[in-house]
């Protein structure tokens, strides 16, 4: 079941990925009108980037992540922040069903998929989550920005040149943070009858070496991650190419689209 992303590239992923402003953790809250009665569960959650201040707002979040490390470190987190109304459990999106079952139908404030959705079947899990949504509650897909390597920048040429040296091939990757993928993403929420909608929060904030190329190597699996020496050249490499400065600045945009379940008529 685990993902790949465990060990080192775990321990990246929790150090380098961004966090959400409290502008994003409005926009769920609004959109669902999620409030202290309500369960969330955060599918692909990572390290914990949103279930753990997104728990701040509903009763409770359920972490759900394929990688026990991820689950360890999102765990430690939660415990870091005196958070106690997080669960951490080991699974993937064909788990849902089985989590369902343990939560009961009708009792899910939202679903959050927070830079995962491209590692899930779209279309069988927004069916499959559908009845265990409340009236007015639904599915969130996240996009936190673009990957570092493909943005429309010269930091982000300059990067993106030194990690194709290091891979030895082109990368493009979007991790469907693009048009098409968020066209996926709405074209399956609709299929599967929600009620669609979106926002945009964007914002401006420093992006340190340290940060940018640790973001990298938390998006490589851990069995095809580059040796610690193969890390530091790089690293350095990265340096030179931007001049040797310490930080840029990224302006990030992230992407909300909702899928909100039926509210009967009254």
């Amino acid at each position: 079941m685990a993902s790949g992303f465990r060990g080192e590239v775990a321990t990246y992923y929790a150090r380098h990925r961004r966090g959400y402003p409290p502008e994003v953790l409005d926009a769920l809250a609004t959109a669902f009108g999620l409030g202290g009665d309500d369960t969330v569960i955060d599918l692909g959650c990572g390290t914990g980037q949103l279930s753990i201040p997104l728990a701040a707002r509903v009763r409770a979040v359920v972490g759900v992540d394929p990688e026990p490390d991820m689950l360890a470190l999102a765990r430690q987190a939660a415990v870091d922040a005196a958070t106690t109304n997080t669960a951490w459990v080991l699974g993937a999106d064909r788990d849902v069903p089985t989590l369902g079952h343990l939560l009961g139908e009708r009792t899910i404030g939202a679903l959050t998929v927070a830079v995962a959705i491209h590692f899930m079947d779209r279309d069988a899990l927004f069916r499959t989550i559908r009845p265990l949504v409340r009236p007015g509650g639904g599915v969130a897909v996240i996009t936190n920005g673009v990957p570092l390597w493909s943005q429309d920048t010269r930091w982000s040429e300059a990067l993106r040149g030194c990690l194709e040296r290091l891979v030895g091939r082109p990368v493009t990757a979007t991790c469907d943070t693009d048009a098409a993928g968020r066209r996926r993403n709405r074209n399956a929420l609709v299929r599967a009858g929600y009620r669609y909608a979106e926002s945009v929060v964007q914002y401006d904030a420093p992006l340190t070496i340290e940060d940018m190329v640790g973001g990298v190597f938390s998006a490589i699996p851990a069995e095809l991650l580059p040796s610690a020496a193969d890390r530091a050249t790089f690293t350095a490499e990265v340096r030179d190419a931007l001049d040797g400065r310490d930080a840029v600045t990224e302006r990030v945009r992230v992407w909300l689209q909702f899928g909100t379940a039926h509210v009967p008529a009254r």
